[in-house]
């Protein structure tokens, strides 16, 4: 039986997954989960050649907050020689990556299965 790692914050449960980080992200993502999840999220984003997972299939809510916390994630483990994956199928936040065009920098994957089969480079420049 697999057990549900303790969360790191309201908003954040964090867990190693096939060689992977990954950031399960939950409930609303606004202003005030986005200062919750920062600190947590910089920590996993400091390590060299990170691999992480970014999950958004348990939330309920993402504002812009959410997406900086995206960009700055992808670019901090970028510039340390990592990759980020990213997993979202809610259609309005998959349509908010598209508009944004952050769709273009961590292309979602609808399962984290489906995140964890894809190659590493899907989030290189």
């Amino acid at each position: 039986m697999r057990q549900e790692p303790a969360p790191l914050t309201r908003h954040l449960r964090v867990r190693q997954e096939r060689g992977h980080t990954v950031l399960e992200f939950r409930g609303e993502i606004d202003l005030a989960a986005a200062t919750e999840i920062a600190p947590h999220l910089d920590r996993e984003t400091n390590r060299p050649a990170a691999r992480l997972v970014i999950d958004l299939s348990r939330i309920e809510f993402f504002d812009c907050s959410g997406l900086r916390l995206l960009y700055r994630a992808r670019s901090r483990v970028l510039d340390r020689q990592g990759y980020v994956l990213l997993v979202c199928a809610h259609p309005l936040t998959l349509r908010v990556l598209r508009i944004t065009g952050l769709s273009r920098l961590l292309p979602p994957q609808p399962t984290l299965d489906a995140a964890l089969e894809q190659p590493e480079a899907t989030s290189r420049p």
